[in-house]
């Protein structure tokens, strides 16, 4: 299977929050699109900090991910974030994922990027497994707190 990744731009947020809108649903999650487009418009636009890949064909994608980047003093380089990663229900199970996360991966390390990271917080089993295949690993004691502002 090849999954192809295509950087998400303006004209691909409709289909983007149709997408988003479902991954949220499906993750109890209440956001209006309104503050789904805000948090998704500034990357569709080019901010660096962060990147959304449509997942397999651009026209009629199977899911998304959403990548936020920043400095690490002691990887002494960019890192990435995975903020999320949905694949739509019918096609789960078909290893889109798995090739997303093996990559992915290579081409962020082909721009300069030291690691990714993702917090779990509360997730399935099967989250956690399909993240670890991808040789994701958790660290010892890591704690995310946060302070909005």
């Amino acid at each position: 299977m090849t999954t192809a990744l295509h950087l998400a731009r303006p004209e691909d947020l409709d289909r983007l929050l149709t997408l988003s809108s479902a991954c949220h649903h499906e993750l109890g999650l209440e956001r209006s699109d309104d503050e789904r487009c805000a948090g998704m418009q500034p990357l569709l636009d080019g901010m660096p900090q962060g990147a959304i890949y449509l997942i397999g064909p651009a026209r009629a994608p199977l899911g998304y991910i959403v990548l936020s980047f920043g400095w690490s003093l002691p990887l002494a380089g960019m890192e990435a974030r995975v903020e999320e990663l949905y694949i739509r229900p019918p096609v789960r199970g078909r290893g889109i994922a798995t090739e997303v996360l093996g990559s992915l991966p290579r081409a962020l390390a082909q721009a300069g990027v030291k690691a990714i990271h993702l917090h779990l917080g509360p997730t399935s089993d099967r989250t956690r497994d399909l993240f670890a295949r991808a040789r994701f690993r958790e660290e010892d004691g890591t704690r995310v707190m946060t302070r909005k502002l």
